[in-house]
C-alpha cells in the first residue's frame, strides 16, 4: 500500500505546474493501521515530493510529539476536531510539537449548532426570541456578508422605474 500511496502523491508533484503550488500528503493510516504505518507514509510522501505533511488523528499529545520528531524539518498539519481522537491543542502548544498548520474544520459549525439550538429552544419554551439573550450577528452586517449588496446593486440597475 505505502507504494501506491507514494505512487499518488508522485503524481500531484510531477502534475503542479508552478513552484507556488505546494502539494500536502495526507494519510489516515494511523486509525485503522497505527502510528508507525502513518509515518512510513508520511516518509514515502516526502520521498515522493510532498511539501507538506498531514498524518490524520494522533490520538495524543506524546503521538503529535512523535510526529514532530520524525518529520522535525517539514511543514505539518494538525487537524482539531472538537470531539475527534486527536486532542485539541492551542498555536503555541502545536509549535513547539512541531507543527505549523492547524485547521478547525468543525468548530464553525458546532459553535452555529449550539447557538441554533439555544434559540430555538427558546423559542420553543417561551413562543419568542425577544427574551434570549445570546449573540445574534447584527442583521444588516449579515446580510452584507451573504452578498445581498450585489443583490441589491443588480436590482436597482435592471429594475424598471
Amino acid at each position: 500500500m505505502t507504494a501506491i500511496v507514494s505512487a499518488l502523491a508522485f503524481v500531484a508533484v510531477e502534475a503542479r505546474s508552478s513552484k507556488d503550488f505546494l502539494v500536502i500528503a495526507r494519510t489516515d493510516a494511523r486509525t485503522a493501521l497505527g502510528l508507525d504505518e502513518a509515518l512510513r507514509r508520511g516518509e514515502a510522501f516526502l520521498k515522493a515530493g510532498a511539501d507538506i505533511l498531514f498524518i490524520e488523528s494522533p490520538e495524543s499529545e506524546e503521538e503529535l510529539a512523535k510526529i514532530g520528531k520524525t518529520f522535525a524539518n517539514v511543514p505539518l498539519v494538525a487537524n482539531m476536531v472538537e470531539g475527534g481522537r486527536t486532542p485539541i491543542l492551542d498555536r503555541a502548544e502545536l509549535e513547539s510539537l512541531g507543527f505549523k498548520v492547524a485547521i478547525f474544520p468543525t468548530a464553525g459549525f458546532l459553535a452555529a449548532g449550539a447557538a441554533m439550538r439555544s434559540i430555538y429552544g427558546e423559542i420553543r419554551s417561551s413562543g419568542s426570541s425577544k427574551s434570549w439573550t445570546g449573540e445574534l450577528y447584527p442583521f444588516d452586517d449579515f446580510s452584507r456578508l451573504m452578498g445581498f449588496e450585489r443583490v441589491w446593486a443588480f436590482e436597482r440597475e435592471h429594475s424598471e422605474s
